[in-house]
């Protein structure tokens, strides 16, 4: 079993938090990063990791054995596919790529050189979301007829696509892992931009999943009152998760009676999801095992999203996005 050595590229609010935990798990190496007070940031804090401002430092120190990139997601595809390239194994942040075809290809390469591939769908290692969907598998609701994810809040640093590309992926991934289905094709999807133009600070979404379940997905980059909840509805009961709860996040109620189930137990570890995340990954690596958000899983959710945008802003808006992100990427290599 190898030792790994990671190496994180991209350090700024989000990979401060991976940079902390793979320090904790004693693998981190090595930190990459354009911007200096963040690099210094991180030679303040962590004794003993190397930083550098060149992603070539990464590729070509044969030392580093897994990459985490952290990332704009309009540079995942490029980055991905040299850390593969230079035979090391990658956990790449939602979503793999904004193009199908591009996740296709990264998922097709790391099995071709028998590397470790893992998507950052975070909620697929939440303790609660877990615990869900043992519920799900032990047959507690019935069968499985409909699920709702919302998740809204407030962000003052966009992302260069769209809050469906920011936050959308975590809903998808969830909702396909705890019924345990498959997203066939998306029935209805719309947006708003607030500041009108083609980056929509709100979508909604409608998925049709295997078995005929109907999924809906309200995300929101505006909303100054968070609200992470989701929703699973079953044949016999229905169980509400609310992240923004401080106990009791998870709850079932009887779809015939007024109030809770109390008599099934919904207990689970309070664990941060994202030092679960970092765990699994470094699991994997060391045992060469398929992660559970490996290159299929983030292949399955960019499908869906690409065929939610197409509908959502048309076909010459979309290239329009395409051709700026294409530019925005070039800048940065």
């Amino acid at each position: 079993m190898k030792k790994q050595k990671v190496a994180v590229l991209g350090c700024g609010l989000w990979g401060r938090n991976i940079v902390r935990n793979f320090f904790n798990l004693e693998v981190l190496d090595t930190v990459c990063d354009l911007d200096d007070e963040n690099l210094q940031k991180v030679q303040e804090q962590y004794n003993g990791v190397k930083t550098t401002k060149n992603f070539d430092d990464v590729l070509n120190n044969n030392e580093i054995t897994s990459v985490c990139v952290v990332t704009p997601s309009h540079t995942h595809f490029n980055m991905v596919k040299k850390v593969l390239e230079a035979g090391k194994n990658v956990y790449v942040e939602k979503p793999i790529s904004t193009s199908a075809h591009e996740a296709e290809e990264l998922k097709k390469l790391a099995e071709d050189k028998g590397l470790i591939l893992m998507v950052g769908h975070l909620l697929l290692y939440h303790p609660a979301v877990n615990r869900l969907k043992m519920l799900v598998d032990e047959g507690v609701l019935g069968d499985i007829v409909y699920a709702q994810s919302d998740r809204l809040n407030v962000n003052y640093f966009k992302n260069d696509r769209s809050v469906m590309w920011d936050l959308a992926p975590h809903d998808v991934s969830m909702m396909s892992y705890v019924i345990g289905k498959e997203p066939k094709q998306v029935i209805s999807a719309v947006g708003c931009s607030s500041e009108k133009n083609e980056i929509m600070d709100i979508t909604h979404l409608s998925i049709e999943f295997e078995g005929g379940v109907i999924g809906q997905i309200t995300d929101s980059w505006i909303t100054p009152m968070k609200h992470v909840r989701f929703l699973v509805r079953g044949t016999k009961a229905t169980a509400i998760l609310d992240d923004t709860l401080q106990e009791n996040k998870l709850q079932v109620f009887d779809n015939k009676k007024d109030g809770t189930i109390t008599d099934i137990h919904i207990d689970y570890l309070e664990i941060e999801p994202l030092k679960l995340e970092c765990q699994h990954f470094i699991a994997c690596c060391e045992k060469g095992t398929k992660a559970r958000s490996d290159g299929d899983n983030g292949f399955s959710v960019v499908r869906i999203l690409e065929e939610a945008e197409k509908i959502m802003l048309g076909e010459n808006k979309l290239k329009s996005l395409d051709q700026r992100n294409f530019a925005l990427s070039r800048a940065k290599q």
